[in-house]
């Protein structure tokens, strides 16, 4: 999904500023929204090699760099890599990847609104009803997800793990790939 939208006329003081302010109005428009992806491995022992493997072969990846006149090093570092793509392609055959995608904003608000909490829930602090949840990951599931089938996970999965889906959902909401820089 894009953020296109029918293109006006650059103001003349745009282009007389910037004259590729066209051409950037056509990237900014063309920008596709910010995708993650929430990864579950129930398979300790796969999940535990694959995090130790990664991070050994990233330790000896930088060592290699800073030391440049161990003669050793690289040699360690190809071991590394080998366990490291064994240890990964173990995970990625165990591991269910779930990925979400931001929603355009007007979206995301009729979200909101249509699951606004009730008195009772805003007196208890909720920020909005408990449906809301489940209609966030389906809206936000770039696989397909139903909100039925996002309502049925989060009802027998643990607490833990049902907020970490939720979160993925929600934490895409908000994801920037904006620098503020200095002029």
């Amino acid at each position: 999904m894009t953020t296109t939208r029918t293109q006006p006329e650059p103001p003349a003081a745009a282009v007389a500023a910037d004259a590729h302010w066209s051409e950037k109005m056509r990237r900014l428009r063309e920008r596709s929204l910010a995708e993650t992806t929430f990864v579950i491995c129930d398979d300790v022992d796969v999940r535990t090699r694959y995090q130790r493997a990664k991070r050994a072969h990233e330790m000896a990846q930088d060592y290699v760099k800073d030391h440049p006149d161990d003669t050793d090093a690289p040699t360690e570092a190809a071991k590394a890599a080998t366990e490291y793509d064994e240890a990964k392609t173990a995970y990625d055959q165990v591991a269910i990847p779930l990925r979400f995608r931001a929603l355009p904003r007007p979206a995301l608000e009729a979200l909101y609104r249509q699951h606004k909490p009730s008195e009772t829930e805003a007196d208890d602090g909720k920020e909005w009803a408990d449906t809301f949840p489940p209609a966030l990951i389906a809206a936000a599931s770039v696989d397909g997800m139903t909100e039925g089938e996002a309502r049925e996970l989060l009802a027998a999965w643990s607490l833990s793990e049902a907020n970490a889906m939720f979160n993925a959902a929600m934490g895409v909401q908000s994801t920037t790939r904006a620098d503020l820089g200095k002029g």
